[in-house]
């Protein structure tokens, strides 16, 4: 494999049209949202998902969700100490570090924190912290957005019974429509200490473009999440010409003339400004 040779920044638009993108467990589940009324989805949230696609395309992960599991290992630290490179890289911090980022995608991406309690006579626990180079930003909608609300029942009995149960009320939330913008990085440094390579930012590249397939649920039936445009900027340097923040200012994403309230994708413009030395690819979603 190769290295990871230049700095690359990028940026994800996304629509959402009558789904709950993240749902907030603190607010009864409504679409989360900041102070002022537009829209968030938590970089947490991001990450799952691209978790998610990685294991679509076979690539070995890490931190794997109790619904989407490949390997029937229940639990972070038995799935740690079911992988052989790790006992051979013992109590050596570094060399378990490298195994970790050899062994599974997602850490070598995003890094993670190996801290679990020792087990059995020897009591010997691990606390080993590994630093990723890709960075994702919380995506934030474009306009504070329309949340609206029904309110659900279930009429079914979900435990034998003579008679009928009562009805169960609950609510479900979703988001009208939404224009997302979420923007991350490729640190070159960090891409160094974890052995993340070129060949690895082409895989993540892929995955945003397809980042909602396989992704429905009733919160997200299909089709109501889509990808617009993934942006990608290739640095000319190891360090980057130019700083994320003033990379990601280059994308703006605006209501056309005269739309007064944008109800689908086509009622938004997306320009990307070119700046000196700077390549930028901009891809459809699929």
């Amino acid at each position: 494999m190769s290295e990871f040779t230049n700095k690359i920044d990028f940026a994800v638009v996304f629509c959402v049209k009558n789904a709950n993108p993240n749902g907030d467990p603190l607010n009864g589940n409504r679409p989360r949202e900041t102070y002022d009324g537009f829209g968030e989805v938590s970089d947490v949230c991001l990450k799952r998902k691209i978790r998610n696609r990685m294991m679509d395309l076979g690539y070995p992960v890490f931190v794997q969700s109790d619904d989407k599991n490949v390997d029937g290992i229940k639990s972070l630290s038995d799935r740690a100490s079911a992988a052989p490179e790790l006992k051979e890289a013992g109590k050596d911090k570094e060399k378990y570090a490298a195994a970790a980022c050899k062994k599974w995608l997602d850490v070598r991406t995003f890094g993670q924190v190996f801290a679990f309690k020792g087990k059995g006579s020897e009591g010997d626990g691990v606390s080993v912290g590994v630093r990723g180079p890709v960075s994702i930003q919380t995506a934030m909608s474009v306009e504070p957005i329309d949340i609206s609300s029904m309110q659900i029942t279930k009429s079914v009995n979900s435990e034998p019974s003579e008679k009928k149960s009562s009805d169960t009320m609950g609510m479900k939330h979703r988001v009208d429509f939404g224009m997302y913008v979420t923007y991350g990085s490729i640190n070159h440094q960090l891409a160094e200490k974890t052995g993340f390579t070129d060949e690895d930012a082409e895989v993540i590249r892929q995955i945003l473009i397809t980042l909602f397939e396989n992704d429905a649920s009733s919160a997200r039936p299909e089709g109501s999440m889509e990808v617009c445009k993934v942006v990608w900027w290739r640095h000319n340097s190891f360090l980057g010409q130019y700083s994320s923040a003033k990379v990601h200012r280059c994308l703006k994403v605006s209501k056309k003339a005269g739309i007064d309230v944008a109800k689908c994708a086509d009622d938004y413009e997306i320009t990307v400004a070119e700046m000196p030395d700077l390549k930028v690819d901009i891809y459809d979603g699929i």
